[in-house]
């Protein structure tokens, strides 16, 4: 499988959705959410303070507390306008180190990469096969 390096370009977002842009310098695509995840993907950008944690908080406390480590997103595959997408993580088990690769939906990946200055990937074929946008 063949990995290509992508970046968050930015969030545009409306009462009905969010529209996440992601992609290379070449080729941008769009990926649209629920408008709550937007905002707290915004919250998290803005680094706007908040009483309570959110579920990308949760999520982060308790990889703190379980010492995993995100190490990349991957976006796998596009049906029709879903969009998939692999979390990586790693966890010390003893001598060892375990990768664990958990299906999460790209938003959620995006939030927790942003959060740990991970990196996203796309496969080769998706990112060929998706309709690129004009920002």
């Amino acid at each position: 499988m063949e990995l290509v390096p992508i970046t968050f370009h930015k969030i545009m977002q409306s009462r009905a959705y969010t529209v996440i842009i992601l992609g290379t310098d070449e080729k941008k695509f769009a990926i649209y959410t629920d408008p709550l995840v937007g905002k707290n993907l915004q919250i998290l950008l803005t680094e706007e303070p908040h009483q309570r944690p959110y579920t990308h908080d949760l999520i982060d406390s308790i990889f703190n507390g379980l010492e995993i480590s995100l190490k990349q997103v991957v976006i796998n595959n596009v049906e029709d306008t879903v969009y998939f997408s692999r979390l990586f993580l790693e966890q010390q088990q003893g001598d060892e180190k375990v990768i664990l690769e958990i299906d999460a939906r790209p938003s959620d990946c995006l939030t927790l990469a942003l959060m740990h200055n991970a990196p996203l990937f796309c496969k080769k074929e998706v990112l060929e096969n998706v309709v690129p946008i004009e920002e």
